[in-house]
């Protein structure tokens, strides 16, 4: 099962891609679900935002945590659902966004505007939408081929200043329990953690390398 779990063939791998785009789905079938079943709450407007949200933040940590989760179990497969991760990541920010600009602010650019401008946490969350329409429209193969690997990579590291502001809109935007977005932050800073350790081992790893092929040099 081990074994199967770290090497699973090309048709396995394509029914784990198969599931997790329906699984994405599901936050979505929710909504219209409760939609149709008299089931948004008092507020349906804030329901419909507050959750578009929430899944924005669930998919981008669930695309941070890929890289961390392929060192310490030795899957490289799981690179190849990273993409779905962070396109449904864009998914949900883009309903989250439009049901601000639609069924929230009807259109209103000058009140928009303002918005952004008053209220720090919509500022943040509006230039993280920004942020994250670069990262969704350079993540195809051929986009890649471009870019260039080098450059594709640095622009990509955006994600992790897009996570922090997540997570900073989310806090700003609750009023009394921050449970939530304090369990994001906690898991944001595990996996920002682990790639700094990651960095540093491996800058000491090479380090230790280029000494010791210079002394045998010697």
């Amino acid at each position: 099962m081990a074994a199967t779990l770290a090497q699973p063939s090309l048709e396995r791998i394509r029914d784990f891609k198969r599931l997790l785009f329906l699984l994405g789905l599901a936050p979505l079938a929710r909504l219209v679900w409760l939609g149709f079943d008299d089931g948004l709450g008092a507020n349906p407007v804030e329901f419909i935002t507050r959750s578009t949200g929430f899944w924005t933040l669930t998919f981008l940590t669930l695309t941070l945590a890929v890289t961390p989760l392929r060192r310490l179990l030795g899957w490289p497969w799981l690179l190849r659902l990273r993409r779905m991760l962070g396109l449904y990541a864009f998914f949900y920010a883009c309903l989250h966004f439009s049901t601000y600009l639609v069924l929230d602010q009807f259109f209103d650019l000058a009140a928009i505007v303002q918005d952004v401008a008053k209220r720090p946490y919509v500022t943040v969350g509006f230039t993280c939408f920004l942020l994250l329409i670069p990262l969704a429209a350079t993540s195809t193969d051929r986009m890649i081929r471009r870019l260039g690997a080098r450059r594709w990579q640095r622009l990509h590291r955006l994600v992790y200043v897009i996570g922090i502001g997540g997570v900073i809109h989310f806090w700003w935007l609750v009023k009394a329990d921050v449970t939530r977005p304090a369990l994001f932050a906690a898991a944001l800073a595990l996996l920002l953690g682990s790639r700094v350790v990651h960095a540093f081992r491996s800058r000491a790893l090479f380090l230790w390398r280029v000494g010791r092929a210079g002394v045998e040099a010697e």
